[in-house]
Protein backbone atom coordinates (compact mmCIF):
# COMPACT_ATOMS: atom_id res chain seq x y z
CA UNK A 1 0.00 0.00 0.00
CA UNK A 2 1.35 3.46 -0.89
CA UNK A 3 -0.29 6.62 0.33
CA UNK A 4 -0.84 9.27 -1.94
CA UNK A 5 -1.20 12.69 -0.11
CA UNK A 6 -3.11 15.61 -1.42
CA UNK A 7 -1.40 18.99 -0.11
CA UNK A 8 -2.10 22.16 -0.24
CA UNK A 9 -0.51 25.85 1.02
CA UNK A 10 -2.46 27.13 2.93
CA UNK A 11 -0.14 30.15 3.76
CA UNK A 12 2.06 29.09 5.99
CA UNK A 13 0.45 25.33 6.93
CA UNK A 14 0.65 22.90 4.83
CA UNK A 15 -2.91 20.82 5.39
CA UNK A 16 -3.46 16.95 4.75
CA UNK A 17 -6.88 17.60 2.11
CA UNK A 18 -6.88 13.88 1.28
CA UNK A 19 -5.06 10.58 1.64
CA UNK A 20 -5.98 8.21 -0.74
CA UNK A 21 -4.48 4.43 -0.67
CA UNK A 22 -3.42 2.92 -3.79
CA UNK A 23 -3.07 -0.16 -3.83
CA UNK A 24 0.00 -2.01 -5.84
CA UNK A 25 2.09 -4.82 -5.98
CA UNK A 26 5.35 -4.42 -7.26
CA UNK A 27 7.36 -8.46 -7.66
CA UNK A 28 4.45 -9.93 -5.28
CA UNK A 29 5.72 -7.62 -2.29
CA UNK A 30 3.30 -5.10 -1.19
CA UNK A 31 4.98 -1.14 -0.60
CA UNK A 32 3.57 0.97 1.90
CA UNK A 33 4.65 3.83 3.58
CA UNK A 34 3.56 3.94 7.37
CA UNK A 35 -0.02 6.36 7.89
CA UNK A 36 2.60 7.47 11.13
CA UNK A 37 4.71 9.07 8.86
CA UNK A 38 1.71 11.46 7.01
CA UNK A 39 0.68 12.28 10.78
CA UNK A 40 4.19 12.96 11.89
CA UNK A 41 4.56 15.35 9.15
CA UNK A 42 0.90 17.55 9.40
CA UNK A 43 1.92 17.37 13.17
CA UNK A 44 5.20 18.72 12.78
CA UNK A 45 3.50 21.39 10.39
CA UNK A 46 0.33 22.34 13.05
CA UNK A 47 3.04 22.33 15.84
CA UNK A 48 6.60 23.64 15.08
CA UNK A 49 9.40 22.54 17.25
CA UNK A 50 12.11 24.82 18.04
CA UNK A 51 15.00 24.39 16.69
CA UNK A 52 14.29 22.90 13.33
CA UNK A 53 11.81 23.15 10.45
CA UNK A 54 10.40 20.36 8.13
CA UNK A 55 8.98 20.30 4.76
CA UNK A 56 8.77 17.97 1.37
CA UNK A 57 11.29 18.86 -0.89
CA UNK A 58 8.47 17.74 -3.11
CA UNK A 59 5.02 17.94 -2.57
CA UNK A 60 4.21 14.41 -4.80
CA UNK A 61 7.04 12.78 -2.46
CA UNK A 62 6.33 12.24 0.86
CA UNK A 63 9.62 9.40 0.89
CA UNK A 64 12.13 13.06 0.82
CA UNK A 65 11.66 15.63 3.75
CA UNK A 66 14.13 19.07 3.81
CA UNK A 67 15.12 20.11 7.37
CA UNK A 68 16.62 23.15 8.44
CA UNK A 69 18.30 22.51 11.53
CA UNK A 70 19.05 26.10 13.23
CA UNK A 71 22.27 26.00 15.15
CA UNK A 72 22.17 25.02 18.72
CA UNK A 73 22.51 28.21 21.28
CA UNK A 74 25.74 28.02 23.27
CA UNK A 75 27.62 25.43 21.15
CA UNK A 76 30.21 26.36 18.12
CA UNK A 77 27.30 25.97 15.59
CA UNK A 78 24.72 28.33 17.29
CA UNK A 79 23.47 30.60 14.38
CA UNK A 80 24.12 28.81 11.57
CA UNK A 81 20.98 27.42 9.47
CA UNK A 82 21.87 24.02 8.49
CA UNK A 83 19.76 22.05 5.39
CA UNK A 84 19.56 18.38 5.27
CA UNK A 85 18.02 15.98 3.24
CA UNK A 86 15.74 12.97 4.82
CA UNK A 87 14.94 9.87 2.67
CA UNK A 88 12.86 7.62 4.11
CA UNK A 89 12.38 4.00 2.73
CA UNK A 90 9.59 2.30 1.88
CA UNK A 91 9.75 0.17 5.29
CA UNK A 92 9.46 3.04 7.17
CA UNK A 93 8.68 3.03 10.35
CA UNK A 94 10.08 -0.41 10.53
CA UNK A 95 13.61 0.89 9.17
CA UNK A 96 15.14 4.10 9.62
CA UNK A 97 15.43 7.01 7.34
CA UNK A 98 18.99 8.06 5.94
CA UNK A 99 20.02 11.62 6.24
CA UNK A 100 22.08 13.99 4.96
CA UNK A 101 23.32 17.61 5.40
CA UNK A 102 23.24 19.28 2.19
CA UNK A 103 24.95 22.73 3.99
CA UNK A 104 28.82 22.46 4.58
CA UNK A 105 29.26 21.05 8.17
CA UNK A 106 32.34 20.23 10.11
CA UNK A 107 31.52 17.39 12.81
CA UNK A 108 33.08 14.57 13.96
CA UNK A 109 29.81 12.20 13.02
CA UNK A 110 28.45 13.34 9.74
CA UNK A 111 30.86 12.18 6.82
CA UNK A 112 32.63 14.77 4.63
CA UNK A 113 29.68 14.31 1.76
CA UNK A 114 27.23 15.37 4.67
CA UNK A 115 25.90 12.05 5.54
CA UNK A 116 24.95 11.79 9.54
CA UNK A 117 26.30 8.76 11.42
CA UNK A 118 24.23 8.45 14.66
CA UNK A 119 22.92 5.50 16.69
CA UNK A 120 19.09 6.30 16.21
CA UNK A 121 19.67 6.18 12.60
CA UNK A 122 21.28 2.45 12.06
CA UNK A 123 19.26 0.12 11.37
CA UNK A 124 17.49 -1.79 14.02
CA UNK A 125 19.07 -4.64 15.99
CA UNK A 126 22.41 -5.64 18.00
CA UNK A 127 25.93 -3.97 16.27
CA UNK A 128 28.36 -6.22 14.39
CA UNK A 129 30.89 -4.28 15.89
CA UNK A 130 29.64 -3.82 19.40
CA UNK A 131 29.93 -0.26 19.51
CA UNK A 132 26.01 0.07 20.03
CA UNK A 133 22.99 -1.15 21.90
CA UNK A 134 20.64 -2.59 20.29
CA UNK A 135 18.24 -0.16 22.67
CA UNK A 136 20.81 2.98 20.94
CA UNK A 137 19.67 1.39 17.14
CA UNK A 138 16.17 2.59 14.94
CA UNK A 139 13.20 1.69 16.91
CA UNK A 140 10.09 1.74 15.16
CA UNK A 141 8.44 4.38 18.02
CA UNK A 142 11.31 7.36 16.56
CA UNK A 143 9.76 9.96 14.66
CA UNK A 144 11.15 12.96 12.71
CA UNK A 145 11.19 14.37 15.71
CA UNK A 146 13.10 12.51 17.87
CA UNK A 147 16.06 12.00 15.08
CA UNK A 148 15.62 16.13 14.28
CA UNK A 149 16.32 16.55 18.07
CA UNK A 150 18.90 13.45 18.40
CA UNK A 151 21.04 15.02 15.90
CA UNK A 152 21.40 18.73 17.85
CA UNK A 153 21.82 17.12 20.65
CA UNK A 154 24.73 15.41 18.77
CA UNK A 155 26.17 18.90 17.03
CA UNK A 156 26.42 19.95 21.11
CA UNK A 157 28.21 16.90 22.33
CA UNK A 158 29.77 15.02 19.24
CA UNK A 159 31.02 11.32 19.76
CA UNK A 160 34.39 11.14 19.07
CA UNK A 161 34.74 7.74 19.52
CA UNK A 162 33.29 6.27 16.80
CA UNK A 163 33.68 8.74 14.44
CA UNK A 164 31.74 9.25 10.38
CA UNK A 165 34.48 12.13 9.73
CA UNK A 166 37.82 11.23 11.49
CA UNK A 167 39.57 14.00 10.60
CA UNK A 168 36.99 16.78 12.57
CA UNK A 169 37.45 14.21 15.32
CA UNK A 170 41.13 14.16 15.39
CA UNK A 171 41.14 17.98 14.82
CA UNK A 172 38.17 18.24 17.47
CA UNK A 173 40.79 16.30 20.13
CA UNK A 174 44.21 17.47 18.77
CA UNK A 175 43.35 20.77 17.86
CA UNK A 176 40.48 22.52 19.41
CA UNK A 177 41.08 25.69 18.12
CA UNK A 178 41.13 25.40 14.78
CA UNK A 179 38.16 22.76 14.97
CA UNK A 180 36.09 25.54 16.13
CA UNK A 181 37.73 27.91 13.48
CA UNK A 182 36.18 25.75 10.86
CA UNK A 183 33.37 25.10 12.52
CA UNK A 184 32.98 28.93 12.70
CA UNK A 185 33.28 28.80 8.63
CA UNK A 186 30.57 26.42 8.40
CA UNK A 187 28.18 28.88 10.09
CA UNK A 188 29.39 32.05 8.66
CA UNK A 189 28.79 30.24 4.91
CA UNK A 190 24.88 28.41 6.12
CA UNK A 191 24.05 32.31 6.60
CA UNK A 192 25.42 33.57 3.64
CA UNK A 193 23.70 31.08 1.53
CA UNK A 194 20.08 31.29 4.16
Amino acid sequence: VRIRVALQSCGTVLCVLTVVLVFRFKHRRLERFSEESVFCFVELKKNPVEGFSAGLVDDNDIYKWEVLIIGPPDTLYEGGFFKAHLQFPKEYPLRPPKMKFITEIWHPNIEKNGDVCISILHEPGDDKYGYEKASERWLPVHTVETILISVISMLADPNDESPANVDAAKQWRENYADFKRRVAQCVRKSQEDA
